[in-house]
Formats: structure tokens, C-alpha cells, sequence
């Protein structure tokens, strides 16, 4: 198939998204302006023109530096709404319909800006999304591993007192090099017990270890990246036995230089052994990609044509904790458009 035909058919096809950070998300527009409402007192450029140099990562850990400083932008309750709705918005215009957005509230909070007014501001920007944009919202409130055990102990605070209408998962980012997941089984010990999804990243930067702690200490039901999974064909056999999904995300992991070219990429392996994945984007403008980008990526690695490419957006849609509603009408438009 002609690469035009392709990216006509992605740009157009119905989405779900279901590893896309928060922060991470911010366009450069956002971003600079943020930059500039803070010029002074943040490395951040305030001009669009120069974040793409900015946002040029040495490897993982230079990226958690680069994300951080994004993050230290936002100050305020408004800075937090501008920033989901502009997310959303950006996530709309891509055919996206359904979104589980990852939020650190531990970062904000901890920078000054109380947990109900962030709260708040996420859940006015999800409400606005869905009336205004037709993209239902949910969130991930995930831990920043690098901050250890404090964080993981304010972020499951504020995930159970609070507890916003949109929430429904709880996750763990950030670096894996020497922030063991077996450390926070007390903190998704007592979110699972309050009904929350465990969805923590694992297998991104370190090897399959990683992925069997977070099945086991964690209660993983999906895992974010997972890409070191096809260095252990055990571990592999186990997600696709018990139907385990990985959420990849190919450009990402180029990015922070987690696999060296694209051509290396397991996604191939890891689908050949039946483990169950959906493509999505991670933090699309920091590593100069979109979904639409990653489904191209995705359909050249695993050789696929428009039929393939509509079964990619079908499992997410199954692989989502999305209201059942929400699946059947979205795997019902995604029915119709391959159809026409």
C-alpha cells in the first residue's frame, strides 16, 4: 500500500489511546507559552521553534531531567486545565474518542498546588472535553518512581480521598534503573482493593525481571511498554496465555534510545507470540510523533495493510477500561469507517 494511502486511512480511523501522559503531551504551543509565562525562572525555551533541540534526548535518564522541567511549568489550578484540554483537544483532532490520560498529581501537589483544586481542574477540562470535543477522558494517576516511597504514598492519598469521577487505574513511571517494583506492592495492594486498575510501566529500559515483578508484586492487568518481555520467552508464553496486554509505543522507545533503530523494535516478536498490545504514543510532542505517526510505524514493523491497521484501533478498544458503552459505539464506528 502507497505510504499516502496509509496515513489518509490512519488520520481518518476512529482511536483509543491508552498510554499518553499528561505532561508529556503538552504542544509546543503550551509548552512555550508556559515557558514564557516562567521565562527567568525555567531552562524551558519559550520559543517553539527551539523545543524540538530541547526535547533531543541522550537517553532515558536525560529524558526524566526534560520531562521534569516541563512539569515544573505548571504552577496553578489554570495551568492544569489549559493543559488537559489542550491534550484533549490535540488527541481529537486524531480521531481519538476515548483516552486514558496518565497524571502525576504527586508532581503538582508537591509544587505547591492543592490536590482538590488539581483534581478539580482535570476533572472540569474531562467534562468540557466530552461535551465540546466528543473524546471521553479517564485518568491514570501513577506514581514517579525516581521519587520513591513518599510519592507513592501521596499519589495513593490523593487517588483515594479524592477520588475524581474520571479516575480509574493506577500506574507507575518514571525511571526503572534502580527503583525496584516489588517496593510499591503496598500502595497497588490498596488501590486495587478500592476498585482501581493496576497498569504500571515495566520491561521499558531493564529487562523481562521487571515485567514478572509487576504481574507479581503489582497485580499488573496491563503493562506499560514491555518491550523486554521477548528477551524471556517464559514471560512472553505467560501474557499471551493469560492474555496480558503491552502497551507499545515504538517511537518512544527510539526516543530514549531503549532500542537503537526502529528495524530492532520487538513489536514484531512480541505479536508473533500472541501477546496481546495497542499502539499509543507516550508523550507524542517531546518525541515528535502523534498516534496517527504511530500506527504508520506500527503497520510498517508488522507489515500491515488498512485491514490490519483497523484491528490495531480494535484492540485497544478491548484492551481499554473503558464503560462498555463506550466500547461498543467506538468498535461499532471503527465497523463503519473500514467499511465505507
Amino acid at each position: 500500500m502507497a505510504k499516502d494511502d496509509l496515513a489518509s486511512f490512519v488520520a481518518g480511523l476512529p482511536k483509543a489511546e491508552l498510554h499518553v501522559h499528561h505532561v508529556g503531551s503538552a504542544s509546543p504551543r503550551i509548552v512555550a507559552e508556559l515557558a514564557a509565562r516562567h521565562e527567568g525562572r525555567s531552562p524551558v525555551p519559550a520559543d517553539p521553534a527551539l523545543l524540538a533541540e530541547y526535547f533531543t534526548f541522550t537517553d532515558f535518564a536525560h529524558f526524566v531531567e526534560v520531562y521534569l522541567s516541563v512539569v515544573d511549568l505548571i504552577r496553578d489550578a489554570e495551568d492544569v486545565r489549559t493543559l488537559t484540554y489542550g491534550v484533549a483537544r490535540d488527541l481529537a483532532a486524531q480521531q481519538v474518542r476515548y483516552a486514558e490520560l496518565t497524571v502525576t498529581p504527586y508532581s503538582s501537589v508537591n509544587r505547591g498546588i492543592p490536590a482538590e483544586a488539581f483534581c478539580e481542574a482535570i476533572e472540569d477540562a474531562r467534562i468540557a472535553a466530552e461535551k465540546e470535543l466528543g473524546l471521553v477522558l479517564r485518568w491514570c494517576f501513577d506514581i514517579p518512581g525516581e521519587a520513591g516511597l513518599p510519592a507513592a504514598e501521596q499519589t495513593l492519598r490523593i487517588a483515594l480521598d479524592q477520588r475524581p469521577d474520571g479516575l480509574i487505574s493506577f500506574g507507575l513511571g518514571g525511571p526503572e534503573i534502580g527503583v525496584p517494583r516489588p517496593q510499591f506492592k503496598p500502595y497497588f495492594d490498596a488501590a486495587r482493593a478500592a476498585g482501581l486498575h493496576s497498569v504500571p510501566h515495566a520491561g521499558e529500559t531493564t529487562g523481562a525481571q521487571t515485567v514478572w515483578d509487576a504481574l507479581r508484586d503489582l497485580g499488573a492487568e496491563r503493562i506499560g511498554h514491555g518491550i523486554f518481555a521477548a528477551q524471556d520467552p517464559e514471560l512472553l508464553a505467560h501474557l499471551a496465555e493469560h492474555a496480558i496486554p503491552l502497551e507499545v509505543c515504538p517511537t518512544s522507545n527510539l526516543r530514549t534510545r531503549a532500542v537503537a533503530d526502529l528495524a530492532e523494535h520487538p513489536l514484531a516478536a512480541i505479536v508473533a507470540a500472541g501477546v496481546p498490545v495497542s499502539i499509543n504514543s507516550d508523550d507524542p510532542p517531546m518525541f515528535g510523533t502523534t498516534l496517527n505517526n504511530e500506527y504508520e510505524v506500527a503497520a510498517r514493523l508488522l507489515d500491515l495493510d488498512t485491514t490490519g491497521v483497523a484491528d490495531l484501533a480494535r484492540q485497544a478498544v478491548h484492551h481499554s477500561f473503558a464503560p462498555a458503552q463506550v466500547k461498543s459505539t467506538l468498535l461499532t464506528e471503527i465497523d463503519t469507517y473500514t467499511a465505507s
